[in-house]
């Protein structure tokens, strides 16, 4: 520390050089004419070229000083000879240290190395960098460093700042097949007075002027089924939402998500909606339904559906219909331990759903599974299933161990939806009171709501499994960090 302490002291003393010699040290406007990688890829000897960027690094052989410089795009060396350069230039050149931002203007040539340079003949200081950069900052690998200082990390390491371009391409394609399909992009309230939508304990919030408690939205799943009501039949958002919960290589308190509902659909659509968006986005950005995440290598040309209630009946021998005490015999004859007298059939689904783990099933087969026909009370918000009302017409989407997506068709039948809702608080314990029971939603419904399919897709899980990452720091540009000691 005591050491960067004294290398940002010999910077502010160039700083206030430069600031004697008449020159702005922060700049301002420059006619960048080009990326640099537009440059290298266009050389022609002898072309004039103007770009910025920051300096990388900086070499001294004799009287000739060659120099990186860097931009979004790629790296070119600069060729500086102080005879070269006017009186005020070569001045400023002795005043530069690797992080500076400058513009370089001169003629391409090639060195006998065959290396594309900039034979610089005008320097001009964009910004001073009054911190040098962090050690061995050319592959900067401290991940609280990473994530907590994200601008570091993208100078620092090409490989994070090529999966946000990656992530910003997979998010243009899902946007694409949507619109191509003339869904119609809406936005809907971050800011609401009952949070529902999806199960997740909400971020709160006081809105002064109206004196009133707010929730950030843990979906915006309510809304767009308004839309629904309101006659759009194809709508999408993808918006940010917020669940207060815990923060893992999964998780993250803001998140992305796509959602999409369309009238006159139903779950099987939803289905092959999802399959098309996914293969859509990795051939648009990776040109091949073959990606690597972890140690697999998984094809996405391949998917496969299989039943939540047959995994049930074949693991532990329950059906939907069983009798809550004969829930709990099956599966302590299975040596599941059931604690406490009022355990819940919902609560006994939750166990054996995670002992079931249908997502490590979906990791053993390296391709998207589909696991469809999940319990009733699983599914507040999702249509039974019609031919056996204790299953709903509902799927989750797991690739390689991680859930990807989740849809149904959409219930939308005011008087089951509001009996559903009043069971949900049974459950919890709660009384159905106005501020935890969404009326107006309710209200939509009695309107009429047309038969749809919803579907959410996890955008920042969706680019961990396309760009192969292990965590949703890796995806995420400032991830929510503990507070810096």
């Amino acid at each position: 520390m005591e050491e960067s302490n004294d290398l940002m002291k010999e910077r502010l003393k160039k700083l206030k050089s430069i600031e004697e010699m008449g020159v702005d040290p922060f700049g301002g406007k420059f006619p960048k004419e080009a990326m640099i990688a537009q440059i290298v890829t266009g050389f022609e000897e002898n072309k004039r070229v103007c770009t910025a960027g920051r300096l990388s690094a900086m070499r001294a052989m004799g009287k000739t000083n060659f120099c990186d410089l860097k931009d979004e795009t790629g790296r070119i060396q600069l060729f500086v000879k102080a005879d070269k350069l006017s009186p005020e230039s070569a001045q400023l050149f002795e005043r530069l240290d690797i992080g500076d931002i400058v513009g370089a203007e001169g003629e391409l040539f090639k060195t006998k190395t065959g290396e594309i340079s900039i034979r610089v003949d005008k320097l001009t200081l964009l910004s001073k960098s009054l911190r040098p950069m962090p050690e061995k900052w050319h592959g900067l690998k401290d991940v609280e460093v990473r994530y907590r200082r994200r601008y570091l990390d993208l100078i620092a390491n090409d490989e994070s700042k090529e999966i946000f371009k990656k992530r910003s391409l997979i998010v243009r394609s899902v946007r694409g097949a949507l619109d191509n399909k003339g869904y119609l992009e809406v936005e809907t309230p971050m800011m609401h007075t009952i949070p529902g939508g999806a199960a997740g304990k909400p971020f709160k919030t006081h809105h002064e002027a109206l004196g009133m408690d707010l929730f950030l939205r843990v979906a915006p799943e309510l809304y767009l089924k308004r839309l629904l009501v309101g006659g759009f039949d194809k709508v999408y958002e993808i918006n940010k939402s917020f669940r207060n919960e815990g923060i893992s290589t999964r998780h993250n308190p803001e998140f992305t998500m796509l959602e999409v509902y369309t009238a006159y659909q139903d779950v099987n659509d939803v289905m092959d909606l999802t399959e098309e968006i996914v293969k859509k986005a990795a051939m648009d950005v990776f040109g091949t339904l073959k990606i690597t995440h972890g140690d697999s290598t998984l094809d996405l040309s391949n998917w496969e559906r299989v039943s939540f209630a047959t995994l049930m009946k074949e693991n532990f021998n329950i059906s939907p219909d069983d009798e809550l005490p004969m829930w709990v015999e099956k599966l302590k004859k299975k040596g599941v331990k059931v604690e406490g007298k009022d355990v819940s059939r919902t609560q006994l689904v939750n166990i054996v759903g995670e002992l079931l783990e249908p997502g490590a099933d979906s990791a053993k087969k390296n391709r998207p599974v589909f696991v469809t026909d999940y319990f009733t009370e699983l599914c507040p918000l999702a249509k039974k299933n019609r031919k056996n009302p204790l299953i709903s017409e509902r799927f989750e989407l797991f690739v390689n161990g991680m859930e990807i997506a989740n849809g149904y068709s959409e219930l939308n039948n005011p008087i089951e939806q509001r009996e559903r809702f009043l069971e949900e608080l049974k459950e919890k314990g709660k009384e159905a009171t106005s501020d935890v029971i969404d009326d107006d939603f309710l209200l939509a419904l009695e309107y009429g709501m047309p038969p749809a399919g919803g579907l959410g897709i996890g955008i920042d899980r969706l680019v961990m499994l396309l760009t192969g990452q292990p965590s949703i720091r890796e995806v995420i540009l400032f991830p929510q960090m503990k507070k810096d000691a």
